[in-house]
C-alpha cells in the first residue's frame, strides 16, 4: 500500500489543479467551434453541486463562518473577471462562446493566486478542510459566472427573435 505524507498530497494536489486548469483552456478552446446551448451553460454548476456531498464525511466539515466567507470570495472576487472576459456572439442564428485570449490569462492568474493561497492555507487547516474552502470558493465563482452567460444567451436569442 502506498502511503503518501501531507507533502505529497500538497504536490499532487498542485499538479492536479494545474491540469485541471489547462484542460479547461482546451476545452473552452475547441467549445468556441460549437454553438452554446442553455444545458451547455447550467450543466457544469449542476455537475459540480454533486461535490457537497463531501461534507457528509466528518474530516471534510469546516465552520459555518469560514464557508460563507469561502462561497462570498467566489462569488464577489473571483467570479468578475471570468464574467468580464466570457463574451457570447451571434453567428448564423446561433450562438457562439467568443474565444478571448483575457480569458486564458484570469484562467492562469486564478490558477496561480489559488496555487498560493491553498499553500498558505495549508499550513493552518487540514488537507481536507483546504479541499471543502477551495471547493466553495470555486463553487462560488461558477455558479454567478455561469448565471451571467445564460442572462447573455437570452438577450442574444431575443434580439435575434
Amino acid at each position: 500500500m502506498i502511503h503518501f505524507g501531507a507533502l505529497h498530497l500538497q504536490a499532487v494536489s498542485g499538479i492536479g489543479m494545474a491540469a485541471m486548469a489547462l484542460l479547461a483552456i482546451f476545452v473552452r478552446s475547441r467549445a468556441s467551434r460549437k454553438p452554446v446551448t442553455p444545458a451547455k451553460i447550467v450543466m457544469p454548476p449542476i455537475g459540480m453541486s454533486t461535490g457537497f456531498l463531501m461534507f457528509v464525511v466528518p474530516t471534510f466539515r469546516i465552520p459555518a463562518l469560514w464557508a460563507l466567507l469561502a462561497l462570498a470570495a467566489g462569488l464577489l472576487l473571483f467570479s468578475y473577471p471570468l464574467i468580464r472576459s466570457s463574451k457570447l456572439e451571434l453567428r448564423g442564428g446561433e450562438v457562439y462562446v467568443n474565444q478571448s485570449k483575457s480569458f486564458m490569462f484570469v484562467l492562469l492568474g486564478l490558477l496561480v493566486l489559488r496555487l498560493a493561497l491553498h499553500s498558505y492555507i495549508e499550513q493552518y487547516i487540514s488537507i481536507p478542510q483546504t479541499g471543502a474552502l477551495f471547493f466553495l470558493l470555486a463553487f462560488g465563482m461558477i455558479v454567478p459566472w455561469r448565471a451571467a452567460m445564460l442572462l447573455q444567451y437570452r438577450k442574444l436569442r431575443q434580439a435575434a427573435a
